[in-house]
This record gives structure tokens, C-alpha cells and sequence, in this order.
């Protein structure tokens, strides 16, 4: 089992809020990039203490949000950072094989997804991922309130469908919501 194991998910949990503090006063990151971790994680591997589900957003960027550095965040993104199989095998493979013991579900402030979702159907592959949102936000129309739905729908979905091996190794799953003005992520 990896380093992170020892992590819990409220210990977790506290490092994600300290960073993200952190990032609201930084003016540049403040995570690990440097050649020796690079290095060390190249010969060691990752131990990761959280996984992130978030948007494909360019302006959603985990390590800098949450100010870590290479090896300490199992980001995975897709747009309206909606559920499915991939993201619920890597959720998986985070838990078991790197011992994550927190998965986040990051949703954000004005995602295209999300309006997308509110504002127009959608056709081609897209219109599976709003699809997906609209179901979960039903008719509301506030962008953050809207927000807030989808991640919560996508937690959902992530306790149905692997809540019960989540719970036999100490993992928690959570909802939070960055608001890309501010940089502040709300948990919920």
C-alpha cells in the first residue's frame, strides 16, 4: 500500500482547505514541481492522499486551487465532471491501488458544460455529458445552484455504484463547488 494510505479522508480533507486557502492569497503556485520530486516519483511512484473529479475547464486546475505539487492530488477531468465508468474505474484504481481515502467531485462556477445543459439541447458526443446534467440539475436555471446539483448528483453517483467498497477502506466521497472568481472552493 502507498504513503497515502496513512492519510485519512478528514485529514485529507483538511490539507485540500488549507491549500485552497493558500491559493486565494498566492499569487503564483504553490505545489512541488521541482526536478527532485519529479525524479523521486519517477523512481518511487505516486502516492496521492486525494483523488479530484473535475471539468476539462481550462481555468480549473486542482494543484494549483488546492496548492499541491506533482504526485499529491489523482486529478481525473472531464467536462461538467460528470460519472461514468472510466472515472468510476479510476476512482477505483485510486482507492485500491495508491490508497486514496478522499474523492472529491470539484464542480465550478459559469461551466460551459452546465450552461450547455441549461440553456439549449445539444447534439454529437456532448450530448451525452449534458444529457447527464440536465437529468441531474432538473429546471434550475441559477448557474451556481445548478452547479452545486451536478456534483452532487455525480457523489451520487459515486456512492451507488462503489459506496459500499469506498466505506470498507475508510474512503469518503464529497462535493465541492470553485468559484473561479474568487478562487474559494466551497465544500458541500
Amino acid at each position: 500500500m502507498s504513503a497515502s494510505s496513512a492519510i485519512t479522508a478528514q485529514l485529507a480533507l483538511s490539507r485540500l482547505r488549507e491549500g485552497n486557502d493558500k491559493y486565494i492569497e498566492s499569487k503564483k503556485p504553490d505545489g512541488d514541481i521541482s526536478p527532485e520530486i519529479r525524479y523521486r516519483t519517477a523512481r518511487e511512484g505516486q502516492a496521492p492522499y486525494a483523488v479530484i473529479i473535475t471539468c476539462s475547464d481550462s481555468r480549473v486546475i486542482p494543484e494549483c486551487i488546492f496548492s499541491a505539487g506533482i504526485g499529491e492530488l489523482f486529478v481525473i477531468r472531464v467536462a461538467g465532471n460528470v460519472v461514468g465508468e472510466h472515472e468510476l474505474g479510476s476512482v477505483e484504481y485510486a482507492v485500491d491501488h495508491l490508497g486514496c481515502r478522499l474523492v472529491v467531485v470539484l464542480g465550478h462556477t459559469h461551466c460551459g458544460a452546465v450552461g450547455a445543459a441549461i440553456s439549449h439541447p445539444q447534439e454529437g458526443f456532448v450530448k451525452s455529458i449534458t444529457d447527464e446534467i440536465s437529468a441531474a440539475i432538473g429546471g434550475e436555471k441559477d448557474d451556481r445552484a445548478a452547479s452545486e446539483l451536478n456534483v452532487r448528483h455525480s457523489v451520487a453517483v459515486i456512492m451507488q455504484s462503489i459506496g459500499g467498497a469506498l466505506d470498507k477502506t475508510g474512503c469518503r466521497a464529497v462535493g465541492a463547488v470553485y468559484d473561479i472568481e474568487s478562487g474559494k472552493v466551497d465544500f458541500i
